[in-house]
């Protein structure tokens, strides 16, 4: 074998070694889609609680919060948040609710929402938030418990 395809054969022999420390990598704690660091599809969270409805977010009032960009529709929405981000960003961290009380996690849709006992949840789409609706209390109760070591999954 010539030196530089045994260089390269031992190179790629300990790639398996590596790759399963990689695999363990959690999921981060904000869901955002590939190749974005935008939360919740850049609609303003605060907007959910106030006018009751999903309102895109403005590059003009965003503040970084979690490894993640979050969009506002106003200077107060934005303050809001800034205040109390707790208190306005979507439980299990964007991610589908239904999902997490799966034991699984699945991109959460910003237009699929519900505000339950004050808190802000999403689903992944209407077939699932119907689902979700059918035991909220239930599977809030199962997401709660699976959250956040369902990241590790």
């Amino acid at each position: 074998m010539k030196p530089l395809a045994f260089a390269l054969s031992l190179g790629f022999a300990a790639l398996p070694l590596a790759a399963p420390g990689l695999a363990l990598a959690a999921k981060p704690a904000i869901y955002t889609p590939a190749l974005s660091n935008v939360a919740v599809g850049g609609y303003d969270v605060v907007a959910y609680f106030t006018v009751g409805r999903p309102t895109k977010g403005s590059d003009d009032f965003k503040t970084d919060w979690q490894g993640a960009t979050w969009k506002f529709s106003s200077a107060a929405n934005l303050a809001k948040f800034r205040a109390n981000p707790r208190a306005y960003a979507p439980q299990y961290g964007g991610y589908c609710a239904w999902a997490v009380a799966n034991g699984y996690t699945a991109k959460g849709d910003p237009l699929q929402w519900k505000i339950v006992g004050g808190k802000l949840y999403l689903n992944y789409n209407h077939d699932i938030q119907e689902k979700w609706s059918k035991d909220i209390p239930g599977l809030v109760k199962k997401g709660d418990a699976n959250w956040p070591t369902v990241l590790d999954k």
